[in-house]
């Protein structure tokens, strides 16, 4: 009895502690809630990076999501809304690896250079394998999950969601 108890309460801890660090955590503010992300270092060091980096700045911060797909996946990292613009920041070398793209993964958006990443993101609403080593994974939605559901479908959206905020955990006051 006390080891099933031990275990009830052990179990949560370990499956949480990966969203713990709060360097390598955001907070994706939504309009109905926030959403807790956890970055990959790991996988793709210089795009965590900068999500970070701009996160930071406020970049994010007031951006629609310009391009929401039933079943696929919502966009967003924008400044100007429709799909083509980024950051001043230049463009990021590819960092593909084998980390499969599953609901609520986190993945950089670019155009058809590999190495053409810069701001813009994407939120998986479900499991997309053809995307497997061809978009670099950066993270992974670990709270919130139904907030990013809520989000308005279109490509463009007629009235987009914006970011309400996006910061890193560890500057969150």
């Amino acid at each position: 009895m006390l080891a099933l108890l031990a275990s009830l309460v052990i179990a949560p801890l370990t499956a949480g502690a990966q969203g713990t660090d709060p360097e390598n955590t955001l907070y994706l503010d939504l309009k109905d809630g926030r959403v807790v992300i956890h970055l990959r270092p790991d996988l793709a060091p210089n795009h965590v990076a900068r999500i970070k980096k701009l996160a930071r700045e406020g970049f994010y911060d007031g951006i629609v999501f310009h391009r929401v797909i039933d079943g696929f996946m919502a966009q967003t990292g924008d400044p100007t809304g429709t799909g083509r613009g980024g950051s001043s920041e230049p463009d990021i070398k590819a960092e593909f690896s084998s980390t499969p793209f599953k609901r609520g993964t986190l993945g950089m958006a670019r155009a058809a250079s590999p190495d053409s990443a810069n701001s813009q993101f994407f939120i998986m609403f479900a499991d997309g394998d053809f995307l497997n080593g061809n978009y670099t994974v950066f993270g992974e939605v670990v709270d919130g999950m139904n907030h990013v559901d809520s989000i308005t479908r279109g490509e463009p959206p007629a009235n987009p969601d914006k970011i309400v905020r996006m910061q890193v955990a560890a500057d969150a006051q």
